[in-house]
């Protein structure tokens, strides 16, 4: 796929084909983009479960022609037995990444369908709960095909995730190796608990049956989190942030999301100004403005309550002017190391009626905590390792706060009447990523699809090896690296399309009424339209 997806009537982007045309499949039957998207996202909570799940959380850009955007934080907060003693007790110096402890906070994507929902029945959305999760329901009970990326990701992760509770009978074979693409998977116990959900309603696992299921799931495996946790979480409707650029005004999910990040990184690139996407001022210019922003984030961005300043403030003219006077463009700058892998997936649907939504769901890093609840079939997803053990830190574990979150997805309204809805996965690269495809594609005129596959990089994103440094696609013209080594930029060379670099994606409604979608060739994924 080398150029942009065009149509009129509707249109879905996702990094898996079978969510791409679940939701696809519901925009024809007449659905809106709200309920497209829940399809989709129920879909793809069963085909990629490495990424995503309804044991995650979830934040969703709702964008209604006429009306100013909404924001959807679906996360969850720590559990009430979840303290910072608790764990030093158990003698644990950081909130583990796999494993019952792990699993320490709520997970919230399910609150975030359901207050979706109430919006799309204000557009006069009819299409019941049973039929858009029908075709997860027909997956997760008749079998799915088991993608690359999932066979990657476990052989690299099976050592960890083996042994925690009801993983290796959920997925791994049944002579406990590890799946080959392809290979058919199955998860009933999911199947039925996406049954119950359509005939109770969403709110069931929070306050009904699927919630007392789950918490006895939970408290069977050793996980801080208890049924009064769930009954007392509710998704929280806010109003984005938003940058005013020359050309858009970009938005983005507030506090605890990185969102500030991604937008902070776009207002400091255009004060440096670069004049083109190609060449090395255009990357080193991102990479500087990324290691900004990033202290910003890292310094500041927790659970909204605790915040002393409003995102809000980092994204003044004023501010952002003083802050772009640190970066050189001779000479790149120094930058302490950044680890934190995520796995998630971002999607985004347009409806005939030009409503547009940008949403992203996650189980944190790949496969989350590992703990696969037995009754329920759900992955339970390990977002509370962004919490410390430490009391004075940024983001300290404490019963009912919720953690820093990577996940951020974005929508733009361009000048000339376009809206861009884009996001990606990949933890900490999220946000260079994102800055990235909008300043090729919405600054610098590149074809949707070509500025999604043309070569990345990503600051200190890190699977394995160093965390410290530049990796960058082999797939860069020669004369770039030297130039980039000769400003001081650290590289380390890894394959092209390369899934460190996320999965991104995008979705552009013009203003006389065409839609153009693109997906990332480094996913399983598609854009589907009609």
């Amino acid at each position: 796929m080398l150029t942009s997806r065009l149509a009129r009537r509707g249109m879905v982007t996702a990094p898996h084909h079978l969510a791409a045309q679940a939701g696809l499949a519901i925009l024809r039957e007449g659905g809106n983009a709200i309920e497209a998207m829940i399809a989709a996202a129920s879909t793809c909570a069963v085909v990629y479960p490495h990424m995503n799940g309804i044991g995650g959380d979830g934040f969703w850009i709702v964008h209604e022609p006429g009306h100013p955007p909404v924001s959807i934080d679906a996360s969850g907060a720590a559990g009430a037995a979840a303290t910072i003693e608790a764990y030093q007790e158990r003698d644990q110096l950081k909130v583990p990444a796999h494993g019952p402890l792990a699993a320490c906070t709520v997970a919230g994507t399910l609150s975030g369908w359901q207050s979706a929902l109430d919006l799309s029945g204000r557009w006069g959305g009819t299409l019941p709960l049973s039929r858009l999760v029908a075709e997860a329901i027909t997956l997760a009970r008749g079998g799915f095909a088991v993608s690359h990326s999932q066979e990657r990701a476990l052989r690299r992760l099976l050592g960890a995730l083996k042994d925690q509770p009801g993983f290796s009978a959920q997925f791994l074979s049944t002579d406990g190796r590890v799946p080959k693409a392809g290979a058919v998977q199955r998860n009933t116990a999911l199947a039925d608990t996406l049954e119950t959900l359509a005939r109770e309603g969403l709110d069931s696992f929070y306050r009904g049956s699927v919630g007392r299921a789950v918490a006895a799931d939970l408290k069977n495996a050793g996980c801080p989190v208890t049924a009064e946790d769930l009954a007392r979480h509710r998704s929280v409707r806010r109003r984005p942030l938003a940058l005013a650029l020359d050309n858009a005004v970009v938005h983005g999910t507030p506090p605890p999301t990185q969102g500030l990040t991604t937008l902070m990184l776009l207002g400091l690139f255009q004060r440096a100004g670069v004049k083109s996407a190609d060449g090395v001022d255009f990357i080193h210019a991102l990479v500087e403005a990324s290691k900004i922003a990033y202290r910003v984030r890292d310094d500041k961005i927790c659970d909204p309550r605790f915040m002393g300043v409003h995102a809000a403030t980092y994204l003044s003219g004023q501010v952002l002017d003083g802050l772009s006077a640190q970066i050189n463009a001779n000479r790149a700058g120094p930058w302490p190391p950044l680890s934190t892998d995520g796995d998630t997936v971002w999607m985004a649907t347009v409806d005939g009626e030009g409503r547009t939504v940008s949403f992203i769901q996650s189980v944190y890093q790949a496969f989350g905590s590992g703990v696969v609840l037995k009754d329920t079939g759900i992955l339970w997803h390990n977002r509370g390792l962004a919490f410390s053990l430490k009391p004075n830190a940024v983001n300290p574990l404490s019963p009912g706060r919720k953690p820093f979150h990577t996940l951020n997805p974005a929508l733009a309204k361009l000048r000339d009447g376009r809206v861009m809805a884009f996001g990606t996965m990949g933890g900490d690269g999220q946000p260079q990523t994102m800055a990235t495809v909008f300043a090729r594609h919405a600054l610098f005129g590149q074809d949707l699809q070509a500025a999604i596959t043309a070569p990345r990089w990503a600051l200190g994103r890190s699977w394995n090896g160093p965390a410290d440094d530049l990796k960058v696609e082999d797939r860069f013209d020669g004369a770039i690296l030297d130039a980039l080594r000769n400003k001081g930029h650290a590289l380390t060379m890894v394959d092209p399309f390369d899934e460190i670099m996320g999965h991104a994606g995008a979705l552009v409604l013009h203003a006389d009424g065409t839609m153009e979608g693109a997906c990332d060739p480094r996913s399983d994924g598609t854009v589907a339209a009609w």
